[in-house]
């Protein structure tokens, strides 16, 4: 059996060349040597607790490792990328391929950049279950997947008070995150309850962010939600870069961290509900958002459903949002906006409905709408849409207008077109200059 209830991992430095940083500081990657997988008795009743700068209270480093009804105290601070990506400083750390597994456990740090539980690196699994997780320091995440790592976990409760601190938070590299119910809640700024760049499955859970957006991911990467409940209070800007509030924001930062490519956002049953700003808000990526059945409401009347427009991120001209909704047996409640160089391919299907306008002030970006025949869209408002496709009797103009492709649509009168092709074509070169400041990390 290995144990270790004090351990410090010496840091190497692999590259000089500039790393593009989220809310916090840059310093050097991480390095650390294979070893051979080992295999440890469950450790029980014992409290670990860490005041170094850099260490951590549990260390699994290449073993197998299996706690019970412990105790973990984290203070002490770090800084940058060795902490965000390398697990620096972190309560408890995984790395090297160990299997770590933990239950009825109290986790709490109270630094900078320390995470609650860490999951580092290909073949390394973190199991977690029916324990707490308290973090009160800035870049201090409740469980943190990076490196390609995996983190399993079940029946959590997690409560993170500082900025940049998701409740469910992966940076660089990635991994798989599944969560099965339990209480995630943020309560600082840039600290959504998930923050994605990896592949994050949230089951049967309450999902709660106080001051920032409920979720965001990043790039290549996915968040799927399966009749979980999602609150969200965007009330605090975490950058400079967009003036929108919303409750899940789908973007690419171009900061290296994540892959450019096709986000994902699904959402099955459950409920969505949004104290500030839009519902959903997409830029500088191509994106599919799959929404089956579920519950969202949006308390501020002023906010869109979804938003595709540029923002601060990308390059200039090219750094719209490009979606695909696909809505099924789904009620959707607000307008959408799409923006002169974004695209939009709508899919009502299944006895869903929309009720809003789409462009109310004249027609923009690529827009396609298509409706089956169990399908209704109700507008709220003069539309403007480039391609429809629907049977007739499925639109209800309510008093206004629809234009498609500029000619006024007849109600009651069936319509073809043709969607648009959607691909991820975001620039690797950044607009500005400096550091690109990002919400959630």
């Amino acid at each position: 059996m290995r144990r270790k209830t004090l351990s410090i991992i010496m840091v190497t430095a692999l590259s000089a060349a500039s790393l593009f940083a989220s809310g916090c500081n840059e310093t050097a990657a991480v390095s650390a040597e294979n070893k051979e997988k080992t295999t440890a008795s469950v450790v029980s009743g014992t409290s670990f607790t860490d005041s170094s700068n850099g260490g951590h209270a549990i260390l699994a480093d290449g073993e197998n490792a299996e706690y019970s009804g412990i105790t973990v105290t984290k203070t002490g601070d770090s800084s940058g990328d060795d902490a965000d990506f390398y697990g620096e400083n972190a309560a408890v750390f995984a790395t090297n391929g160990a299997t770590l597994t933990i239950s009825d456990a109290v986790i709490s740090s109270d630094g900078t950049h320390a995470n609650g539980v860490f999951s580092y690196g290909e073949g390394t699994t973190v199991n977690i279950s029916d324990s707490e997780i308290h973090t009160v320091g800035n870049c201090s995440g409740g469980l943190m997947t990076t490196g390609g790592g995996t983190m399993n976990a079940t029946d959590l409760t997690i409560l993170t008070k500082g900025n940049s601190s998701a409740a469910i938070r992966s940076d660089k590299g990635g991994g798989t995150v599944n969560v099965t119910g339990g209480s995630y809640t943020t309560e600082g700024s840039g600290s959504p309850a998930i923050y994605s760049t990896a592949d994050i499955t949230v089951t049967d859970a309450y999902l709660e962010s106080k001051v920032s957006q409920g979720v965001v991911i990043e790039g290549r990467n996915s968040v799927t939600l399966n009749n979980c409940t999602l609150v969200a209070s965007n009330i605090k800007k975490n950058s400079r870069k967009s003036s929108i509030y919303e409750a899940v924001m789908i973007y690419q930062s171009m900061s290296g961290d994540a892959s450019v490519g096709t986000s994902e956002f699904t959402m099955n049953g459950g409920s969505l509900t949004n104290a500030n700003g839009d519902i959903f808000f997409v830029n500088n990526t191509a994106c599919i958002i799959t929404l089956n059945g579920a519950t969202i409401v949006n308390n501020d009347a002023t906010g869109a459903f979804l938003r595709a427009e540029a923002a601060g991120w990308g390059t200039e001209g090219s750094n719209g949002g490009k979606v695909i909704l696909k809505a099924t047996a789904q009620e959707m409640d607000g307008d959408i906006l799409v923006d002169e160089i974004s695209v939009l391919n709508l899919y009502l299907n299944e006895g869903s409905s929309f009720t809003g306008a789409l462009n109310p002030e004249g027609q923009e970006g690529d827009v396609y709408v298509e409706l089956d025949a169990s399908s209704i869209w109700t507008l709220t408002g003069d539309s403007y849409v480039s391609s429809l496709t629907c049977p007739a009797g499925s639109i209800d103009l309510n008093g206004y207008k629809l234009y498609v492709d500029g000619v006024e649509y007849v109600e009651g009168t069936e319509s073809k077109g043709s969607a648009f092709g959607i691909a991820s074509s975001n620039s690797s070169k950044a607009s500005g200059s400096g550091r690109p400041s990002r919400p959630g990390k």
